[in-house]
C-alpha cells in the first residue's frame, strides 16, 4: 500500500465559499477517494487562510475582532464542506498553534542560512490579491486577475534571497521533475517566469498588525503568503511530529486554482528547499468558473453559493456536474439550465432509471434474489455487458489516475447506458411471461445487478452518497467507501444478491 498525501488552497475566510471553491475542493476529494479505492494510505487537508489583511477590513466592518471572526468564518467553511461530503482528514486554520510553530520554524531555518535580510521595499502592491506586482505583470496597468488599480508601497522589510534558488528550481521544474507542475500550459507558464528572470520577495509587512509577529523583529508581521503556504507541512506534523511528517512528507498532489501557481511553484519550493525540506511531487493549477459566461463578481451578483444548489439539486449532482462538465485544468461554465440538462439526462433517466428498473424487477420476479446460474451463463450471460464492464474500468482508472476526471466519468457512463440498452433488447418482462426461461431471466438480472455493484464502486469518489444509496439497494454489506482494492471492480461469477427492494427515484427529476 502506498501514501498519498494531498492538499488543497487554504481559503480566505473574508467571504463564504462559492461554487468556485467549492469546485476545487469536490475535484481534490474525488482525488483523494479513487486513492483510497485504489488503495493508497491517503491524507487529505484543506483549511482557511485568517491572516489576511481582508480578512482584517471584513472583521472591522462587522465590529468584530479578528480572531473572533474568524472563528465564526471556519465554522461556516467546515460546515459547507461536510455538506457537499468532502472527506478531509484534517482542517487547518493559520491562527492555530501548530501552523504558528510550524512558521516560526521553517523562518528559523531559512534565517539562519542567511537568506533573510532587511532592505527598502516599494513596489506595486494588489489589495485583493495580497501579492506584490512588477511592471511587467500588470494588464494595462492595473492587477493581471481583479483588474484593479494597485497601491504603490513604500516600507522596510525583510526579503527573502528567491534568486538564489532560481537556476535550481528552472532545472527542477525543466529537467528533474516535468510533472511538478500540471497541466502543460501551467508549467509553460511557470518556466516563462524563471526564464526571465526572478527578485527577491518580502516576507514580512511593517504596516500591518493581524499576523503572525516575525521572529527576529516584532514590530512586523509575517507576510500573509509566507505564513499560508507553511500550512502544508504543519497539517502533516511539522515541526512537533516528526514520525507524522517523514510518513505524509513530501505531499504528492497539491491542488490550487491557476491564479496562484506562481506561489506554490516558485516560492514555495524555494522556501523548502532554504528550509532543507523535500519539495512537493506535484502542482496541479486548474481553471476558473464562470457563472453563464461571466465571471464570478459580487458586484454583477452572480455569486452562487454551494447551498443554493444543493437545496434543490442535491449534493451529488453538483458534485457530479462540476467534475463531469469541466475538463480538470481547464476553465468551465456554470447554468442551472445547463446543470438541470445534467441532471435530468445522466442522473435521473441514465442511472437512476437503471437502478429502479433493474431492482424492482428482481423484488417482483425473482423475490429479490438472486444468484448467478451457473451452469446456464455460458448459453445466457450478456457477455457484451461484461466485457463493458471490465473496458470501463480501465478506462476510469487510466483516465482518473492521470487526473483526466471528466473523462473517467464518461467511461462510467458507458456501462450504465450500455446496461440501459440491455434491458430493452432482451425485455426481461417478456422472459418472465415463460417459465422456461427463468435461467435466462435470473441470469439477465443477475448482469445487471453486477454492473450496477461495479458501477456504485467507480461512482462512488464523484458521488459518494448516492454510490452508498445504490451499494445498498443492490444488497451489498457495510461502506461503499470501504473498498480499498481495484480489484473490487472485477465481475464476480458465482455470487449472489440477497434483499433487493425497489425503492424511491435515485435522482427524481427536476421540472
Amino acid at each position: 500500500m502506498g501514501k498519498f498525501y494531498i492538499t488543497t488552497a487554504i481559503d480566505y475566510v473574508n467571504s463564504r465559499p462559492h461554487v468556485g471553491t467549492a469546485y476545487e475542493k469536490i475535484a481534490a476529494d474525488a482525488i483523494a477517494r479513487y486513492r483510497r479505492l485504489a488503495g493508497d494510505d491517503t491524507f487529505f487537508a484543506m483549511g482557511t487562510d485568517e491572516h489576511s489583511l481582508n480578512v482584517q477590513r471584513e472583521a472591522e466592518r462587522r465590529g468584530l475582532a479578528p480572531k473572533a471572526y474568524c472563528d465564526e468564518m471556519a465554522v461556516v467553511f467546515e460546515q459547507t464542506w461536510r455538506s457537499l461530503g468532502i472527506s478531509h482528514d484534517t482542517f487547518i486554520r493559520t491562527t492555530e498553534p501548530r501552523h504558528e510553530a510550524a512558521v516560526r520554524e521553517i523562518f528559523a531555518r531559512i534565517h539562519a542560512k542567511g537568506d533573510i535580510y532587511p532592505g527598502l521595499y516599494k513596489g506595486l502592491y494588489c489589495a485583493s490579491c495580497e501579492a506584490f506586482y512588477q511592471e511587467k505583470d500588470l494588464v494595462e496597468g492595473k492587477c493581471p486577475h481583479h483588474g484593479i488599480a494597485l497601491q504603490t508601497i513604500e516600507e522596510k522589510n525583510y526579503f527573502f534571497r528567491l534568486t538564489k534558488y532560481r537556476d535550481a528550481l528552472l532545472a527542477h521544474v525543466r529537467d528533474v521533475n516535468p510533472e511538478f507542475v500540471r497541466p502543460e500550459i501551467r508549467r509553460n507558464e511557470i518556466l516563462n517566469v524563471l526564464e526571465g528572470g526572478l527578485e527577491d520577495i518580502s516576507v514580512s509587512r511593517a504596516s500591518a498588525s493581524w499576523g503572525i509577529p516575525l521572529p527576529i523583529d516584532p514590530t512586523q508581521v509575517v507576510y500573509v503568503w509566507f505564513d499560508a503556504l507553511i500550512n502544508y507541512v504543519a497539517a502533516v506534523g511539522f515541526p512537533a511530529e516528526p514520525e507524522r511528517f517523514a510518513k505524509w512528507w513530501p505531499a504528492d498532489l497539491h491542488v490550487i486554482g491557476k491564479d496562484i501557481t506562481r506561489f506554490h511553484c516558485i516560492i514555495w519550493p524555494a522556501m523548502l528547499l532554504a528550509a532543507d525540506l523535500p519539495l512537493p511531487k506535484s502542482v496541479f493549477g486548474h481553471g476558473f468558473i464562470s457563472v453563464n459566461g461571466q465571471k464570478l463578481s459580487k458586484s454583477l451578483g452572480n455569486v452562487i453559493e454551494p447551498e443554493a444548489i444543493v437545496s434543490r439539486f442535491g449534493a451529488d449532482a453538483l458534485r457530479y456536474f462540476l467534475l463531469r462538465e469541466i475538463v480538470w485544468g481547464g476553465d468551465g461554465d456554470f447554468s442551472w439550465e445547463q446543470l438541470e440538462r445534467r441532471y435530468n439526462a445522466d442522473l435521473a433517466n441514465d442511472l437512476g432509471n437503471l437502478l429502479s428498473r433493474t431492482t424492482s424487477m428482481v423484488e417482483r420476479y425473482l423475490g429479490g434474489e438472486v444468484a448467478d446460474p451457473g451452469g446456464a451463463r455460458d448459453a445466457f450471460q450478456q457477455p457484451l455487458l461484461r466485457e463493458v464492464a471490465g473496458g470501463e474500468s480501465i478506462h476510469f482508472n487510466d483516465y482518473w489516475g492521470r487526473l483526466d476526471l471528466a473523462r473517467g466519468l464518461a467511461a462510467i457512463w458507458e456501462l450504465v447506458r450500455r446496461a440501459n440498452r440491455v434491458i430493452e433488447e432482451q425485455a426481461p418482462w417478456n422472459l418472465a411471461k415463460d417459465q422456461a426461461k427463468r435461467e435466462e431471466l435470473q441470469q439477465l438480472l443477475y448482469d445487471l445487478l453486477e454492473s450496477l455493484r461495479i458501477t456504485a464502486l467507480l461512482v462512488a469518489p464523484a458521488m459518494p452518497s448516492k454510490a452508498q444509496e445504490i451499494w445498498a439497494r443492490v444488497g451489498q454489506p457495510g461502506e461503499v467507501a470501504g473498498a480499498r482494492h481495484l480489484a473490487d471492480l472485477a465481475w464476480r461469477v458465482g455470487a449472489r444478491f440477497t434483499g433487493i427492494k425497489a425503492g424511491p427515484p435515485l435522482f427524481p427529476k427536476q421540472a
